[in-house]
């Protein structure tokens, strides 16, 4: 059963556990060339780049936002990049280590979603590095529950921001290039917000369900409404068994024909989750599967949301899955 880094108390007692192994981590990784364990976000120049700040998304979707901020003048890497990774359970390698000690500007989550790289960063520290935490930009407390800020469309352009304002302290002569592609960027964000009003307007409180809450703030801004009981989503996205009365509940929300859409963490599945998508499949509900880092290639941070709004569209208008992206 996998184990996830749900509340702030938890990630915290991990992040003082593991101190002394990041401690070495770092030691080992002096020691050896850095054969990157990192994904280069498309848009961002090559590590050779004569100037290039060297950038760190820890989650890809947050890398993609650097490169188009950046452009040329930045070379990002993303630490979790693959879609077959949980990223909850994710632990750095040296040369991962290596490489976060190493950049001038990271942005992570929070929230206790990537509590590994602030290990990294606390082991060592460095004042003129920048780093963006996304639940302190937010200004969200440690006790959020839903740590997949991505997927709320007033997260991104706050992000833009204040990447254009850390690379704008870091290489002042092309801070007007770095606010003009933070607003280019936001202003690329208008076909996912019209997607989401479009969807409201369709189809106004369409009732969904859903394994854990990875897009529940993008469903919230869609105005669907998702049926499925927290406790039951919490407990799938921490891995912890659900109340058998949550099981026979959700079951029933299928079964049932009272919800239109199915949505499931397509990177993190269980017996108990694909139980459910078997379910969805037989009662003819459609199933959408939602991502925690952005599938690769072929999108940027704006062209995946927005194919996420279509994914669910056509669950709801034509009764069409879409399991992958």
């Amino acid at each position: 059963m996998r184990t996830r880094a749900g509340a702030q108390l938890q990630a915290a007692l991990i992040a003082r556990a593991r101190r002394p192994a990041v401690a070495a981590l770092l030691a080992g990784a002096l020691a050896i060339p850095l054969a990157s364990a990192c994904s280069p976000a498309s848009g961002g120049s090559g590590p050779a780049a004569s100037g290039a700040i060297e950038a760190i998304g820890a989650e890809n979707e947050y890398a993609s936002v650097i490169s188009q901020v950046g452009g040329s003048y930045v070379h990002v890497d993303a630490i979790m990049s693959n879609p077959s990774t949980d990223p909850h359970a994710y632990e750095a390698s040296p040369a991962v280590a290596r490489e976060i000690a190493a950049a001038r500007l990271i942005v992570q989550n929070g929230v206790g979603y990537d509590t590994w790289a602030t290990t990294i960063l606390n082991a060592a520290p460095d004042p003129a590095r920048k780093v963006i935490n996304v639940q302190r930009l937010l200004g969200r407390p440690d006790g959020t529950a839903n740590p997949h800020l991505w997927y709320d469309p007033a997260t991104m352009p706050k992000v833009a921001s204040a990447v254009a304002a850390a690379l704008a302290e870091i290489d002042p002569p092309h801070a007007a290039y770095f606010r003009a592609s933070a607003a280019r960027f936001t202003g690329s964000l208008a076909a996912w917000n019209s997607a989401l009003k479009a969807f409201k307007s369709a189809h106004p409180g369409a009732p969904v369900a859903t394994t854990e809450p990875v897009a529940d703030y993008m469903l919230d801004a869609a105005g669907a409404h998702n049926l499925t009981p927290w406790a039951f989503q919490v407990n799938i996205m921490n891995g912890v068994d659900p109340a058998p009365q949550d099981v026979a509940a959700v079951k029933a929300l299928l079964t049932g024909h009272k919800v239109k859409a199915f949505l499931y963490n397509q990177q993190v599945t269980s017996p108990l989750t694909e139980s459910f998508i078997a379910t969805a499949s037989a009662s003819r509900v459609p199933v959408v599967g939602v991502y925690e880092t952005m599938p690769t290639p072929g999108y940027d941070y704006q062209s995946w949301m927005l194919a996420e709004v279509r994914a669910l569209a056509s669950a709801i208008a034509g009764q069409a899955s879409t399991p992958h992206l």
